[in-house]
């Protein structure tokens, strides 16, 4: 998949309409006349047999007698005619077409070929890339492209727009041309069947034109590429999605729309949520995202400030600002005394800033004038009711005239909600024409700002420092599969508690004492020997839970105890489920559960994200999806730590304050290794561990079902996100015999890698960064060492000092365009280790890695004060040249033998 490629669907200098029609009603009509209605620059080339000219431009009877080869064509003919149109358009040098037939995967021609399958090889052995089929089209404001069926053209502006459902599209365009609300590009994507979200988010995520970008999802087909583009994008502007199929119903309405797989909603919450996207639930949420995004600058913080004319919508508004997890700002004494000034004596001396009913545009503008100036909030909402003063419109245009006079208006973000309809509706219009949002609720306002809030907190939980999880805690993956692969070699996909325990403890994962018995002489004899009291658990592949039956005793005392338990519980499955089959009963020594919590740990595989771990507190009608916060693995500490705050922030796990209850520690540390196991562990499919006992520093799981897949897996293809990938670990020893490590970078490396980069001499840190540069933050450093394994590699040189502290000598990183085509390197040694073969044996493993990963070329440049530089490339194979203009010297290396 090319990148380059792409470019010609945002940059067309042509366009070709197949199919194009003087007929009313015809698509290939209304292509046409909103092409030529957007006032695009370029040829605008009808190709048709049936007409001379359509709509006054000449045609052309075919693509052959096209005068030059359009970057764009627009196929507005029926199904059966797409393939061998795309055939000849790509032979013809075509760039992208857009397919706007439907139905096409369901339909074949003569010969019996699907259709879709058809244009899709055509297209590839050609270089055409493809939007659709199914596609409205798409609108390119900035360059006043509309090749779209859209019954209205968009304003420019600063959103990208990005739908699967063409009957969305029209309805945002609708909404945002009456807001006055533009756009950088608006494209629907139809089926997807080439051109998908993942590539559309690595050119807007880059593209200068685009500061948001908003999302309508059906479904995902690409979970690796769409996680890592979104990952990726969403460190620079904010991603909004809504996503379909909140329901059981809805979903399956989704895959009959797009065809795509039914996932599980929280899964993708959990996706989206990781990857620092932002979901809202409905249209009216969406708008009012886009509305904030349009006229917004980045919050600097969190402080709202709430001025009003009424009592009640600013109690509205502060109420939802508290439930939805907001800050109202402190008013300081200074600002109080500046409001007793100007505002009446009864005013409400906080925030909420009541300014009483009779509130005139003058109040207005002073009050607001004090808040601006002062430095107690980092956004201010300004709510209007309808007052018996009548001055609606004329304190709207004081408000705009103050905010634009001030030095501080970009600072400040500002939002207003002017209630009412008739004389609010023309004070909310001069706000969007002033570029300031506008909303017809308070609580509308609120959520507004709490999505700001929301994408900040994000990007800071997003780059947190995971701390490592402690040294005593094992990580033996060797064991744990050797553990699996001897059940699987049994028959089983199902391993219950007593056999998973070695498998757990490979992780550091306490199981209780746990025994298998055949019968109830022998659950009496092992009873004795694990020591009482016991609980006893009835074993059968045919009872999904063992509560159902009654098939658990608890605190069993002795020997008569546990055969009169023994003996009940097995009359009890053969009276409720006569045709269950018992293998034989589970004697577990009793946990020590007064002043501990019960919660549950669930991993459950999903059908579009794959494995997906879910916490909670569990009961018999538990739907980890529902009842549990949900985290896609790779964890990590501080992730771990995210999931478990999710969890109580939605009451998906509630602190019982119980005397040994919940440690965040003990519970991230549990989490992390669960997801270790996971990852892995590829034979694991589910896992389910109820209840999982939790006593402060002590996390003991009592009951463990662990289901395997019947077929070996793959991680490339099971796992949303690429792990750590702790198999190119490598040790070694210099010339000098300095024992160092070569490895990853990892997100818990960053102290240590500020601390190597403020080590760099500054002759080091001029050559590294071509000039002059300062220290680098905790934000540069979160993003240089959290990194997305799938598009970008770093590796660092280790060793252990004399204090047992790891000390990091060297680091070379680069990243891959996402057609795979080109990485570019970049390289650093600590300055007092230069010399001893470091700087070579980095390169020599990054270029290794690459040569596995089938990119096609390796290059890099150094200033040409760096001559080591260029010497030690050229001795590892690199082609050296000098770019006199530039002042640099340029590094390359083909990595793939040329074909012959």
């Amino acid at each position: 998949m090319s990148q380059r490629s792409i470019n010609a669907l945002f940059k067309p200098t042509s366009v070709a309409v197949i199919g194009a029609s003087n007929g009313n009603k015809r698509a290939g009509k209304a292509v046409m006349k909103n092409l030529l209605s957007g006032g695009f620059s370029g040829p605008i080339m009808p190709v048709t047999p049936k007409y001379t000219a359509v709509m006054g431009v000449l045609a052309y009877p075919n693509i052959e007698a096209l005068p030059i080869k359009p970057d764009l064509a627009i196929i507005c003919t029926n199904a059966l005619k797409v393939p061998s149109i795309v055939e000849r358009l790509a032979q013809f040098g075509c760039k992208v077409a857009i397919i706007m037939a439907s139905g096409m995967a369901s339909q074949t021609d003569e010969q019996g070929n699907n259709l879709l399958e058809l244009t899709k090889q055509y297209a590839k052995r050609y270089g055409m890339r493809l939007l659709g089929p199914n596609s409205l089209g798409m609108i390119l404001p900035p360059i006043g492209l509309n090749a779209s069926l859209a019954h209205a053209g968009a304003n420019v502006g600063k959103i990208a727009f990005v739908s699967q459902s063409a009957a969305i599209c029209t309805t945002v365009l609708d909404w945002a041309n009456n807001k006055g609300i533009g756009f950088s590009s608006f494209i629907s994507l139809g089926d997807a069947t080439d051109i998908d979200f993942d590539e559309l988010l690595d050119y807007l995520g880059r593209d200068s034109k685009t500061s948001a970008i908003m999302l309508y999802i059906d479904s995902i087909n690409e979970k690796r590429h769409f996680l890592s583009a979104a990952r990726a994008a969403s460190r620079n502007k904010p991603i909004f999605v809504i996503k379909s199929g909140r329901s059981r119903e809805g979903v399956q309405a989704a895959m009959l729309h797009t065809g795509g797989i039914g996932g599980n909603d929280a899964v993708y919450e959990a996706a989206f949520r990781r990857a620092g996207m932002l979901r809202v639930n409905d249209l009216i949420e969406l708008f009012a995202a886009v509305e904030s995004l349009a006229h917004s600058t980045p919050l600097k913080g969190e402080r709202l400030v709430i001025m009003s004319n009424g009592g009640g919508p600013a109690v509205l508004a502060a109420d939802e600002l508290i439930i939805k997890g907001g800050k109202l700002a402190q008013l300081s004494e200074k600002t109080v005394t500046e409001l007793n000034a100007i505002l009446p004596s009864t005013w409400s001396r906080q925030n909420p800033i009541d300014m009483i009913g009779d509130s005139d545009s003058q109040r207005y503008a002073d009050t607001l004038k004090v808040l601006m100036s002062s430095n107690d909030t980092d956004t201010i909402l300004v709510l209007h009711s309808p007052s018996i003063l009548g001055e609606s419109v004329e304190i709207a245009n004081s408000i705009i005239d103050t905010i634009n006079q001030h030095p501080n208006r970009n600072r400040i973000n500002m939002l207003t909600n002017w209630s009412g309809e008739d004389s609010a509706y023309l004070a909310r219009k001069r706000f969007t024409k002033a570029g300031i949002p506008t909303y017809r609720t308070p609580e509308g306002a609120v959520r507004a700002f709490m999505h700001m809030v929301e994408y900040r907190r994000n990007q800071k939980l997003l780059q947190e420092v995971p701390q490592s999880i402690p040294d005593n805690i094992p990580t033996d993956s060797k064991a744990a599969r050797l553990l699996l692969q001897r059940a699987l070699d049994n028959g089983q996909t199902v391993v219950e508690t007593h056999q998973a325990v070695d498998i757990l403890r490979a992780y550091g994962l306490n199981t209780i004492e746990t025994r298998f018995v055949k019968d109830v002489d022998e659950a009496v004899n092992v009873a004795n020997q694990v020591g009482y009291p016991v609980a006893l658990k009835v074993q059968s592949p045919d009872l999904l839970y063992k509560s159902d039956v009654h098939g658990v005793v608890l605190n069993l005392a002795s020997d008569e105890d546990v055969s009169h338990a023994a003996h009940s519980i097995i009359d009890r499955v053969h009276q409720i489920n006569p045709s269950a089959k018992i293998d034989g009963l589970i004697i577990q020594k009793m946990a020590l559960t007064a002043g501990a919590q019960e919660i549950r740990v669930s991993v459950i595989n999903d059908p579009v994200f794959g494995p997906a771990i879910c916490l909670g507190e569990g009961g018999s009608e538990w739907d980890p999806t529902r009842d549990a916060a949900v985290a896609l693995p790779p964890l990590n500490m501080a992730l771990a730590r995210y999931m478990v705050i999710q969890a109580l922030k939605t009451h998906k796990l509630r602190d019982r304050h119980l005397p040994l209850g919940l440690d965040m520690n003990a519970l991230c540390v549990m989490l992390t290794q669960i997801s270790h196991l996971i990852i892995d562990c590829p034979e694991i499919a589910e896992v389910d561990i109820n209840p999982v006992l939790a006593a402060g520093e002590i996390i003991t799981l009592l009951d463990v079902n662990m289901r395997l897949h019947a077929t070996p897996q793959d991680n490339i293809n099971r796992l949303a996100i690429l792990p750590y990938p702790k198999e190119l670990e490598q040790t070694t020893t210099l010339k000098n015999g300095l024992e160092i490590m070569l490895r990853p970078i990892l997100p818990e490396d960053e102290p240590k890698h500020l601390d190597f980069d403020n080590s760099l001499s500054d002759e080091d840190r001029y050559k590294r960064y071509f000039g002059v540069r300062s220290r680098m933050t905790h934000e540069e450093m979160a993003v240089l060492t959290q990194i997305d394994y799938s598009r970008e590699m770093a590796f660092i040189a280790t060793t252990m000092t004399e204090d047992g502290e790891e000390l990091t000598l060297g680091a070379v990183r680069a990243s891959i365009d996402p057609d795979n085509t080109e990485a570019e390197f970049a390289m650093a040694v600590r300055s007092n280790y230069q010399g001893i073969g470091l700087g070579k044996l980095l390169l020599e493993k990054l270029i290794a890695y690459y040569k596995t990963n089938n990119t096609l070329y390796l290059t890099g440049f150094t200033m040409f004060e760096n001559r080591s530089m260029a010497n030690l490339a050229k001795s590892l194979g690199f082609t050296v040249s000098f770019d006199m203009e530039e002042h640099l010297i340029k590094m390359h290396m083909d990595l793939q033998p040329k074909a012959q």
